[in-house]
This record gives structure tokens, sequence and C-alpha cells, in this order.
């Protein structure tokens, strides 16, 4: 029964990814070889909500997740300390290209997570869904707290 819905859900998540003209603070797009989704997200961008991102969160819905929004790219490096749910964390660069991808980091695990170098952001969804859509890296990601001028995928395109 749990297969049946998540594959529903993610079908509606793929059919609801291509449906956004416009994009909003609380939604992620996602569009690649492989297709596109989209993730309804909690935006973390300072840093008290970069120290807390999802710990302590014991489930979440598949088509949620939270994007991390640093002020500057950087040396992006995660933990899974107090975090209670298998994650894949997506490492975005500044022009919204997907650099790295985490899957499936492990719960409770304190041992670092390194994205690379320049990231500015990094979408944390439900582990294992990376490899069931196929996002890979060179996935491009639209958000609108991701500078538009260096955009692979700016809001204002399709």
């Amino acid at each position: 029964m749990f297969h049946v819905c998540v594959a529903a859900t993610l079908a509606v998540v793929l059919m609801a990814g291509t449906a956004w003209a416009e994009c909003q603070p609380d939604r992620v797009e996602l569009r690649g070889d492989w297709g596109g989704a989209t993730f309804r997200v909690t935006v973390a961008d300072d840093p008290t909500e970069h120290a807390r991102g999802l710990m302590f969160v014991e489930e979440m819905p598949v088509d949620d997740g939270m994007i991390f929004i640093f002020r500057a790219p950087r040396r992006a490096s995660f933990w899974m300390e107090n975090t209670l749910i298998p994650l894949d964390m997506l490492f975005v660069d500044e022009t919204g290209t997907v650099r790295h991808i985490h899957e499936n980091a492990t719960p409770m695990d304190r041992t670092p997570i390194m994205g690379g170098d320049s990231i500015l952001a990094v979408l944390e969804i439900n582990g294992g869904l990376s490899e069931k859509f196929g996002i890979d890296v060179g996935t491009r990601l639209r958000h609108p707290g991701l500078p538009q001028n260096l955009a692979a995928w700016p809001c204002n395109a399709r």
C-alpha cells in the first residue's frame, strides 16, 4: 500500500513540476534530461535556520523539502546530527545547477558530508528520491532566492 501511495504522489509531483510558470518562495522546481519535479520547501536562509535544518523532524511528506540558501557561494559541508530521517542532499551552485548529490544520508550520523566548493544552496529531500526520479548532476533548479541574473533556468523562463 505504501508503495502505491508513494508512486501516486511522485506522479503528482512530477506533473506539478511542469505546471508552475513562475517561481514561488515555498516551491523548488527541478528539471533535467530525466524530466521535472516540484517540491514544497521551507527556506533556511540565516545561520540559525542553517544550524537547525531538519533536525528532530520525524517524518516529511514525499513532496516536501528544505532549501538552504547561503549569502555567497562557499564550501558546503553538512552532517546528520539529530536528524531522524534519511535525506538526499542536492548541492547547487549560483546558476542553480546541481553539482553534487549525496543520497540517503544516514540519520544521526555526525560524519561530515562534503558538497564541494562554490555551493550557494542545498536542497534536502527525502532519502531515495534522487534515484527514484533520476535526478543527477547537471539538473537545473529554480527558486526566487537564487540570483536570477546568473540562473541557468531563471524564474521568468518556462
